[in-house]
């Protein structure tokens, strides 16, 4: 097995692994994001970065899945760039390039419009991506 697939591998379970420990609603949201982000772009790589945060990437990262006590945070790392219809981001609005999502308990999600979000920022990786 190389060591790329072992890494997604690891990364995969260590997703897993989180999803079990937080056992509460921020559990769901972060496994339901996940299967959100595989609909949207079945490619798409698990990955384990910075000391503990799930990302999602696809010739790029698409967006990390953050969970803290209050919120389930979905940043986008290219999220200033894409457009935003459905005004999903409501969180780091500020910045020039990142955008996020944060998620409350109880909260509904626009899962129609989060998977349009998660194919554009697949679409601008491709577009941007180093050749």
């Amino acid at each position: 097995m190389n060591t790329l697939t072992e890494s997604a591998e690891s990364a995969s379970e260590l997703i897993d692994a989180r999803i079990e420990a937080l056992g509460d609603w921020r559990g769901d949201m972060l496994a339901r994001l996940r299967a959100l982000i595989k609909e949207a772009e079945p490619e798409a790589i698990e990955e384990w970065k910075w000391r503990g945060t799930p990302v999602w990437s696809r010739n790029g990262i698409i967006c990390t899945g953050e969970t803290y006590k209050q919120v389930v945070k979905m940043t986008f790392a290219k999220g200033a760039s894409l457009p935003d219809p459905s005004k999903l981001f409501n969180s780091s609005l500020d910045g020039n390039t990142r955008r996020a999502i944060d998620i409350r308990e109880g909260e509904n999600l626009d899962e129609e419009a989060l998977k349009a979000l998660i194919r554009a920022a697949v679409a601008l990786n491709k577009t941007t991506a180093r050749r």
